[in-house]
């Protein structure tokens, strides 16, 4: 006598849905940082290199800890991951709202909040995902929850400009605290039979995949240009308006020009992630980081006006994160969706150098021309160099033996 299979509602679409909206709220909540820190700087007294430092640290903490919440949520599962990451988000939150002084604030918003983001980033979501969906629709089904992930940046920087305005910055970061608890919900959808997966799949430990991956040259190309990927999109988020109001351009251009980002952002994702699913992805990275750079390079080139501003911030917002499910993708093509939370958190953590060095080179060399040419020209050159290194990436998928089935 057989049993008839167990139905779950932890269906595929429903692990697309949850885990999009978890990323759409860790995310998006991510966005609003910048909102605080004239508020901040001025009830407090800091300067803005204070809060700028915390803000530094929590960008290079996401991406040192991604490849270990990766292992961890490979291991023992990524709704564990992201209920740690929403209880540290909400405490960084509360902190944040009661610190005091430098070193208060770098504790909070710096190390909790930093290390809460590793527990609720793309590649917690994405290993999950990547395992409820078949290969032919993966790349599409991490193209959509990247979207998710790019629409928290449209849709929760008015949430927190809102609670700014209506209750201040100290019970908004609170009221963030408590909307953040929300992605403990929905991890319950990411809950998976690890026992059941694991049947399936190619039986491996964490230090052999790491081994395989560490040495597949196409791998490590991979990861070189996610790091370029970092640097110019850290580069534009936070020198952009700076560069902006230097052309003499009106502040609002550049909240627009972000804004205009942030929407193009989701459609961007959504197609290079279907696109993905259609054509070979390494070409789709190349392509994307050669039309990235010529993108930059005419707008440069270009006289500025808010017209080609606009047209510019619609250009690179629809070309922001594409790299993201088209990566993720390639690297479950390759290696399997095993350990795609751990090889997919390496990627980020090359991702978060480049945003670090993008942020400090650009202010490093504008402090010594007067200038941010030198640097336009520099995000311009390592586009090229990243289309580069795509195109020679190994993306055949390693034989594995047949895994026996229950």
């Amino acid at each position: 006598m057989t049993t008839a299979p167990t139905k779950t509602w932890r269906t595929p679409a429903m692990i697309l849905l949850c885990g999009g909206m978890a990323l759409t709220i860790a995310l998006g909540t991510r966005h609003n940082f910048g909102l605080y820190l004239r508020p901040m700087t001025a009830d407090l007294g800091w300067d803005r290199e204070t809060f700028s430092m915390a803000m530094a640290l929590q960008n290079l903490i996401y991406g040192v800890a991604q490849p270990f919440t990766g292992m961890i949520a490979d291991k023992y599962g990524a709704a564990r991951v992201l209920v740690a990451g929403a209880l540290l988000y909400a405490l960084g939150l509360v902190l944040m709202a009661f610190s005091g002084n430098a070193w208060e604030f770098m504790l909070s918003a710096g190390l909790l909040v930093g290390i809460a983001l590793g527990c609720c980033g793309f590649s917690i979501v994405y290993g999950v995902v990547g395992r409820a969906f078949p290969a032919e629709k993966r790349t599409a089904a991490l193209g959509v929850a990247g979207a998710a992930g790019s629409f928290g940046q449209f849709v929760m920087l008015p949430y927190g400009q809102t609670l700014i305005n209506h209750i201040g910055w100290h019970s908004a970061l609170l009221a963030l605290a408590v909307t953040v608890l929300a992605v403990i919900p929905l991890s319950a959808a990411l809950v998976e039979n690890k026992q059941k997966i694991e049947q399936h799949l190619f039986k491996q430990t964490i230090p052999e995949a790491l081994r395989e991956a560490l040495g597949h040259s196409g791998y490590m190309l991979l990861i070189s240009a996610y790091f370029v990927c970092g640097f110019q999109l850290m580069f534009i988020s936070i020198h952009f308006p700076a560069y902006l109001v230097d052309r003499h351009m009106a502040p609002d251009t550049g909240m627009i020009a972000l804004a205009l980002i942030g929407l193009f952002n989701i459609f961007g994702t959504y197609s290079w992630g279907w696109l993905g699913q259609r054509y070979t992805k390494k070409y789709l990275l190349s392509a994307l980081y050669l039309i990235r750079a010529a993108g930059i390079a005419v707008f440069v080139l270009l006289p500025i006006s808010p017209l080609t501003v606009y047209l510019f911030a619609s250009t690179i917002g629809f070309l922001w994160l594409g790299t993201v499910p088209l990566t993720n993708g390639l690297i479950a093509h390759v290696f399997g969706v095993r350990y795609l939370s751990t090889l997919g958190g390496i990627a980020f953590f090359s991702h978060q150098i480049g945003s670090f060095f993008g942020v400090a080179i650009g202010g490093y060399l504008f402090d010594h021309t007067g200038s941010y040419l030198l640097m336009w020209w520099l995000t311009v050159a390592m586009g090229i160099i990243a289309a580069a290194l795509n195109l020679p990436v190994d993306d055949r998928q390693i034989a594995r033996p047949a895994v026996a089935t229950a």
